[in-house]
């Protein structure tokens, strides 16, 4: 049982840690950059998360949540927009989480 649960807790910092990432330009001088995604201006240095969930600074970019690819067949995985993240619960009581094995980043 402890292995089984150091193994999940690794499981979700390695998709966490190979988030999707893309790098923006920051020409020298510049004071404000624009978001890509909504179009909202921020000052450089600064960081803030995005309508696509993504966290970001003026230099980049990331997906900071894992897709949950293998769970039990009675579950459903469902992505709460509010927090970012998916949720995995049964299919018939939305109270009761479930296990995922595995998690996956997808870019965009």
């Amino acid at each position: 049982q402890k292995y089984f649960s150091l193994a999940l807790l690794l499981c979700a910092l390695a998709a966490s840690a190979n988030a999707f990432c893309y790098q923006k330009e920051v020409k020298l001088g510049m004071t404000h950059c624009v978001d890509d995604a909504d179009g909202t201006i921020h000052e450089v240095g600064s960081s803030w998360r995005n309508s696509k969930c993504m966290d970001c600074t003026c230099s980049e970019c990331c997906l900071r949540y894992g897709t949950p690819r293998d769970f039990p067949e009675d579950c459903v995985s469902v992505f709460d927009p509010v927090a970012c993240k998916y949720i995995v619960h049964k299919k018939d009581d939305k109270t009761k989480l479930c296990d995922v094995y595995t998690y996956i980043s997808i870019g965009k």
